[in-house]
């Protein structure tokens, strides 16, 4: 998959993540597709640099949205402060 796809998938990744963590977010949804793209980007390649799973895998999908929820944590923790 290229990089217009793994956008792609980072895009429904982002608003997966966003109705997955709990709490209330008061960031808007640009906000939270630009994290889910960077939890997606970071998760793929850095899944697929570790061997864990190998490109166009289902793993990758899942491993993309741990990926954003994780961002979307980090930045409510950062925004609190």
């Amino acid at each position: 998959m290229g990089i217009i796809g793994t956008i792609f998938i980072g895009l429904i990744v982002g608003l997966l993540a966003r109705f997955i963590k709990p709490g209330d977010d008061s960031m808007g949804w640009i906000m939270t597709i630009l994290l889910g793209i960077a939890g997606s980007l970071l998760a793929t390649y850095g899944g697929q640099a570790l061997g864990i799973y190998q490109a166009g895998e289902a793993a990758g999908f899942f491993g993309a949205l741990v990926g954003a929820v994780v961002l979307l944590v980090i930045y409510g923790f950062i925004k609190k402060r």
